[in-house]
């Protein structure tokens, strides 16, 4: 059932429930005006009998008297009259009509009224002549009252039935703004998140339709976000495919080269001058296989950090700060890593050692430092990651460049934020925090400095 007959049946109830206790006073009222009036009717007739038999004492012949007493009650409204034993000569009260019909057997039940009969004796001279039958007939008294009944409820009906009709109507234009609010759900569910509602509406709707406005607003905030992430993504992947394909290029495709050249150049000395003059081109081999080897490694650390499955994010950071450390023995290294935070989950692993990743590139290749810091941290469910340096900072209106933008779109994705702290001339440092769901351990946030 639609709401708008939901509401017009509560109304209809509480206007049923509401014409119940004047139904039972009508009720109460006609029951007693119809009994009140049937012995009224009673008294009067019973009274009217025994004056006229008074009256016949004098007379020479009781039984005309009799008749002519029968034939005053003729067209009586409430009694019915006639001499005991002999109902032919009796008067009976006029039956009386309604334009509506007759009354129905219910409403006769209700009233409950029923006839009641008395007996007058006639005595004339010291003579019994019988007696006369009094009958009372509430018929047309409570036909009088369903008359009235009848009348009293036209008006209230009509007024109901055009309070109801108004209220339909009235009701069909309130809901007529949850009709618009259907339809644009339905077309957000279609994901037309630019869909608004706007209108004059009723305090109440107008909070509903703000709350639904500012629903699609952020779902079209999240789409459009989403669509850049998905984007900046598919960019992100295709940066590292290129850089893998030119490392491939410029490293490993010469060194193969020279490899042929090599292995075909010992095959013609060992076939000539023996295997001593073909060891200079076994060795150059040699040489040419390991540096592909380390380029390999460079780009497989790019692709995933050694040692992060093997042994962890603890072993894969230092891996990282031992690789650039042999590349810059100058620098000073600092690693803390708290032992709350050996155990975060492969993703929340890679997430954090690529925030340290790209952090020391950065700082390494651009703010020529002389100590840098890498401090891995939790406090509740907040892991903390920094990356400091002492060098040179950002100077100038430059912005952080295309790598630390990226992985602040990864951090962004795992509900994290990252924040760059820039003093120029003094320092750089990045600082990751991600949500990491929440752990039994104990508060405490034991931390292991290493100076490397």
């Amino acid at each position: 059932m639609s709401l708008r007959f939901r509401l017009i049946g509560l109304v209809c109830a509480a206007l049923a429930a509401s014409l119940v206790p004047g139904g039972v006073i009508a009720w109460v009222n006609a029951s007693r005006s119809v009994q009140t009036e049937m012995r009224s009717a009673l008294l009067v007739g019973r009274n009217a009998i025994e004056r006229a038999i008074e009256a016949l004492q004098n007379t020479s012949d009781p039984s005309r008297g009799l008749d002519a007493l029968i034939s005053s009650f003729n067209g009586n409204r409430h009694l019915r009259v006639w001499l005991a034993g002999e109902t032919a000569t009796g008067a009976t009260p006029v039956v009386e009509r309604s334009p509506l019909g007759p009354v129905p057997g219910w409403f006769v039940r209700v009233i409950g009224v029923a006839p009641v009969t008395e007996r007058v004796p006639i005595v004339v001279d010291g003579r019994a002549y019988g007696s006369i039958a009094i009958e009372t007939d509430p018929h047309n008294e409570i036909l009088e009252v369903w008359n009235e009944f009848t009348d009293s409820l036209v008006t209230p009906a009509a007024l109901c039935g055009l309070l109801i009709l108004q209220i339909y109507v009235f009701i069909g234009r309130a809901l007529r703004p949850l009709d618009r609010l259907t339809v644009a759900m339905e077309e957000v569910g279609e994901g037309r998140y630019r869909t608004r509602i706007d209108g004059r509406l009723t305090p109440e709707l107008a909070r509903l339709r703000d709350s639904f406005n500012q629903m699609a607003a952020r779902l079209a905030a999240a789409d459009a976000e989403n669509r850049r992430l998905n984007e900046q993504l598919m960019t992100l992947q295709e940066q590292e495919r290129s850089e893998l394909a030119r490392d491939l290029h410029d490293e490993v495709s010469p060194y193969l080269f020279a490899i042929n050249i090599d292995a075909a150049s010992a095959s013609r000395l060992l076939k000539k001058a023996g295997a001593v003059a073909a060891n200079e081109h076994v060795q150059s081999i040699a040489e040419a296989v390991r540096h592909m080897q380390s380029q390999v490694r460079n780009m497989l650390g790019r692709l995933r950090p050694v040692g992060l499955a093997e042994f962890g994010l603890r072993e894969a950071i230092e891996n990282m700060i031992a690789f650039w450390r042999r590349r810059r023995p100058e620098i000073g290294w600092q690693l803390a890593i708290s032992t709350r935070c050996d155990s975060l989950g492969e993703l929340m692993d890679m997430t954090i050692s690529r925030v340290v990743q790209e952090a020391l590139s950065n700082a390494v290749r651009h703010a020529e430092p002389t100590q840098i810091s890498v401090s891995i941290g939790r406090a509740g469910d907040a892991i903390r990651v920094e990356v400091a340096d002492d060098g040179g900072g950002i100077r100038g209106p430059s912005r952080p460049g295309y790598g630390l933008v990226g992985i602040g779109e990864r951090v962004k994705a795992m509900g994290g934020h990252l924040t760059f702290s820039n003093r120029p001339g003094v320092g750089f440092s990045v600082v990751a925090v991600l949500s990491s769901p929440s752990s039994s351990e104990a508060a405490s946030d034991s931390v292991q400095a290493v100076e490397l």
